[in-house]
C-alpha cells in the first residue's frame, strides 16, 4: 500500500491539506485544564491510504450524517475532495477501541503551490495574505467523534499541530470557521450576520490582511441585531489569538456561513503556550 509523506520529512516534502474549520474547539476552559493520558488517547499522522480513509469515515458521520453536508459520492460512506490527495492528516485514536476519534488535515505551503492554492482560495480571494504563503498552512475539515468532544481530544489535536508547526519553522494557520445556517429550527444567515457584526468590532484583523468572500453571505438583507453567541469553535480560536479576515462567505454544500480566520503562533497567549511546544 502506498505511503503518504511523513511529516518529519523536510518542509518542502510535506503534503498537507486545506478546509474548514467545522467542529473544532470545543470551551477552551475545559480543554485547558483537561489531562491527557496516553492511555484515553493516541495522537498520530497518517502514514497510509487506510489511515486517510479511517479520517473520512469519521468526516462524513460529522458532516455528513450529523450536519447534513451534500458531500461527493466518491466512495460510499467517505467525505473526500481533491485537496486529501495533498494533505497531512492528524489522527486522534480512543486508547481503547483504537478508533480514530478526531482529526485534523493540513495543507502545508509547498502542497499548496501543488495543488494550485488553498481551500480557503476557493472561498476567499487571499490576494493580501500573498507575503505570508512561504510560512503559512492551512487547517481544515477538523472534527471530533459526537460522544468525544471534551477537552483532552481537542488539546491532542493542538498539541500536535503547535508542534509541527514548530518543528517546521511555520508560524501562520489560515482556514475557515463556520456558522450553521440553522437557527431555533429555521434556515437563514440571520445568525451569521449577527456575529459577524458582533466580532467585526472586537476581533477583526487590520486591513492589510483582510479577505474578500466570492459568494458573499447578503449581510445587509439579514437580521444582523440577534443576542446570538459564536459557536464553540470561533471562540476557542479567539481565545488562542486568531482574527477574522473579513465578512463570511456562503457555503452552499455544507450550509454554513464561512468567516475567514488566521492565527499566528507568535500571538498564542502565554497562559496556553505550556499546553502546546510553540518553541
Amino acid at each position: 500500500m502506498k505511503e503518504l509523506p511523513n511529516p518529519t520529512f523536510p518542509i518542502s516534502q510535506i503534503a498537507l491539506p486545506r478546509g474548514s474549520l467545522h467542529q473544532s474547539l470545543q470551551n477552551q476552559n475545559t480543554a485547558s485544564h483537561a489531562k491527557i493520558s496516553k492511555s484515553t488517547v493516541e495522537v498520530s499522522w497518517a502514514k497510509h491510504q487506510d489511515e486517510v480513509r479511517e479520517a473520512q469515515r469519521l468526516r462524513y458521520e460529522v458532516f455528513g450524517k450529523e450536519m447534513g453536508a451534500r458531500l461527493p459520492e466518491t466512495v460510499a460512506g467517505h467525505d473526500i475532495d481533491l485537496f486529501d490527495d495533498y494533505c497531512e492528516h492528524l489522527l486522534v485514536r480512543d486508547g481503547a477501541s483504537g478508533a480514530v476519534i478526531g482529526t485534523y488535515r493540513v495543507l502545508t505551503p509547498a502542497q499548496a503551490k501543488r495543488v494550485g492554492g488553498t481551500y480557503t482560495d476557493t472561498e476567499f480571494d487571499l490576494t493580501r495574505l500573498r507575503f505570508m504563503r512561504e510560512r503559512m498552512v492551512e487547517l481544515g475539515r477538523s472534527c471530533v467523534h459526537a460522544e468525544h468532544r471534551h477537552g483532552g481530544v481537542i488539546l491532542a489535536l493542538w498539541g500536535a499541530l503547535f508542534e509541527f508547526m514548530a518543528r517546521n519553522q511555520l508560524d501562520t494557520m489560515i482556514g475557515c470557521a463556520s456558522i450553521p445556517m440553522l437557527h431555533n429550527g429555521i434556515v437563514s444567515g440571520d445568525a451569521a450576520a449577527s456575529m459577524w457584526k458582533q466580532l467585526s468590532k472586537t476581533n477583526l484583523a487590520s486591513i492589510e490582511f483582510h479577505a474578500l468572500p466570492r459568494l458573499p453571505l447578503p449581510i445587509e438583507e439579514l437580521d444582523s441585531d440577534l443576542p446570538v453567541e459564536p459557536p464553540a469553535l470561533i471562540r476557542g480560536y479567539l481565545r488562542l489569538g486568531a482574527k477574522i479576515l473579513g465578512a463570511p462567505a456562503w457555503d452552499p454544500d455544507f450550509n454554513t456561513a464561512d468567516l475567514p480566520m488566521l492565527m499566528q503562533v507568535k500571538d498564542l497567549p502565554n497562559r496556553y503556550r505550556k499546553h502546546f511546544a510553540t518553541t
